[in-house]
């Protein structure tokens, strides 16, 4: 090429980059003549309050026109996030403003700076309202400037309800069905919650827990827990922010779907568990409750003598343990005879707390009846809880030594937890126990179990259940579903992960229970049962 029309190209291509120039100055100056708009006319045609933010003419160079609300998403104040505050905040809700509501999407979207995916997001796709959740302001972008709604207010009680003392006081009063966005019907706390992949034995004890009425309502009021100082670092107080969230979701009267996500509370099970218990792993739901309240407890600032929370209030009780070691059975009966006189093979007595209660259910039988076909063994509750009359005695043997227990109890709580010992595990594999156990639903007195002189202080013995979680199939690969009293109703409802259904007493007691709830009757409720 000559050098003539090298400098014409040059010339040609200086000349364009100025047309552009000028071309992006005039965008600019139309940017900021629209900067002293105050409103803009909203979808319904109502005016709708904004308030812009100045930004340097750089920021608007490679902006769209602004568009009709037709999404929401979740975005960050800050441009420049650490590593682990990103991956916290990552997830994105979706929900329709102008139509009918939709499934959730996750999908990331941090900052509102020209490079964030918010920005770029919303150049691409014309999704252009955004909500900070942290703030719970909206956000118009690539224009960066805040809308203020009150039509958006629905959404924002989605993302973070809040209940008054007086709604909290009468939840367990009211049989009125809300009408998700969807137009689908539900009972406030009688809601599905997403099986994500294996974690059905945490959803079934996290709705179990959610219909605890002191506990739930201690975590409907974040007031209550907010404020609870922990140590510099400390990552288990997540676990308590994120139980208090669900309990709020589960209970919001103004939820769009009929159902809830437990995505987050999830995460914050496998983080503060350090993935003992997972989302994509089977787990076991009496390991998982036992893990989950005593987390709680430490996490709220309890420990194991002095410091109470709401976790022991509702669920811890007490009892007398009265071991005796026992000789080596190999040795010959005169040594036995003198070792039992030594003080070491003497009984002895301690007190203690416990959260739940272990019943142990009979050997099941290893052959079939007469007709080839299997027999499924029952045994009425009231068998099994024989172990606690302070009589009873059961051999424990270690590796070494064996020991005589036999337990009594001293103390009964508001809230009364049974797990019932399905699973017996060796070196080889996990055996379960098919036996079906026979309890009544109401009206179990568990006085008799109690020492004489504790009878007199305990004024109201007597238990109701409230829920039942059944483990089903095999140990290993089985499933886990919860029968759930509605207090307001009275009625009893079958929650297997989305699917929620109601169910008849009668039917609750032919399922493999696993772990059990009791409510303890206060004097108004034993006197309403009298009459």
């Amino acid at each position: 090429m000559s050098g003539r029309s090298k400098r014409e190209s040059r010339g040609s291509t200086r000349g364009k980059r100025e047309s552009e120039s000028r071309s992006s100055s005039a965008r600019v100056r139309r940017e900021r003549d629209r900067e002293r708009e105050t409103e803009a006319p909203s979808s319904r045609g109502s005016p709708v309050r904004v308030k812009r933010e100045i930004e340097p003419a750089t920021a608007r160079e490679a902006l769209a026109p602004v568009v009709p609300a037709v999404r929401v998403k979740r975005e960050r104040e800050a441009d420049e996030d650490s590593e682990p505050e990103r991956e916290q905040r990552m997830a994105a809700w979706i929900l329709r403003i102008g139509g009918a509501a939709t499934a959730p999407t996750w999908i990331p979207l941090t900052g509102r700076g020209l490079k964030s995916h918010a920005y770029i997001h919303s150049v691409q796709f014309s999704h252009h309202v955004f909500l900070n959740l942290h703030t719970l302001k909206f956000y118009c972008l690539p224009d960066n400037y805040e809308i203020i709604d009150s039509s958006l207010e629905d959404i924002t009680y989605v993302l973070k309800p809040t209940f008054t003392k007086q709604q909290i006081a009468n939840l367990d009063k009211q049989a009125k069905l809300s009408r998700a966005y969807d137009g689908t019907t539900y009972l406030p706390g009688i809601v599905g919650l997403n099986n994500i992949k294996a974690n059905d034995y945490a959803n079934a004890v996290l709705q179990a827990l959610s219909n605890v009425p002191p506990l739930r309502n201690y975590f409907l009021e974040e007031d209550n827990y907010k404020n609870i100082k922990r140590p510099p670092g400390d990552i288990m107080f997540l676990l308590v922010q994120r139980f208090g969230e669900l309990m709020r979701k589960l209970w919001n009267p103004r939820n769009f779907k009929a159902h809830v996500s437990p995505h987050e509370m999830l995460q914050a099970v496998v983080l503060c568990s350090k993935k003992t218990f997972q989302i994509t792993k089977q787990g076991d739901g009496v390991d998982f409750l036992s893990w989950f309240l005593n987390a709680l407890h430490s996490a709220l600032g309890g420990t194991k003598k002095r410091k109470k929370t709401i976790v022991t209030d509702v669920f811890q009780g007490s009892m007398r343990i009265f071991t005796k070691k026992l000789p080596h059975p190999d040795l010959p009966a005169e040594e036995k005879e003198q070792l039992l006189h030594n003080d070491e093979y003497q009984e002895t007595m301690v007190e203690s707390t416990f959260m739940y209660l272990t019943l142990d259910l009979p050997t099941a039988p290893l052959y079939k009846d007469e007709k080839e076909q299997l027999i499924i063994p029952q045994v009425p509750l009231f068998n099994i809880l024989a172990k606690f009359n302070g009589i009873t005695e059961k051999e424990y043997k270690t590796y070494k030594e064996n020991f005589l227990k036999r337990f009594q109890l001293t103390k009964l709580p508001p809230y009364l937890i049974f797990c019932i010992k399905r699973f017996t595990k060796n070196n080889f594999f996990v055996e379960k126990n098919p036996t079906i156990v026979n309890f009544p639903i109401t009206n179990v007195d568990l006085r008799e179990y109690l020492s004489e002189e504790v009878q007199a202080v305990h004024k109201n013995t007597t238990y109701d259940l409230i829920a039942n979680i059944v483990h089903d199939g095999k140990p290993s690969e089985g499933s886990y579903r919860i029968h759930v009293l509605h207090h307001g109703t009275g009625k009893w409802y079958e929650l297997q992960d989305l699917q929620v259904t109601d169910i008849l007493p009668q039917m609750i007691t032919l399922s493999e229970a696993y772990i059990q709830i009791w409510k303890r009757r206060d004097n108004d409720e034993t006197n309403q049962q009298g009459a």
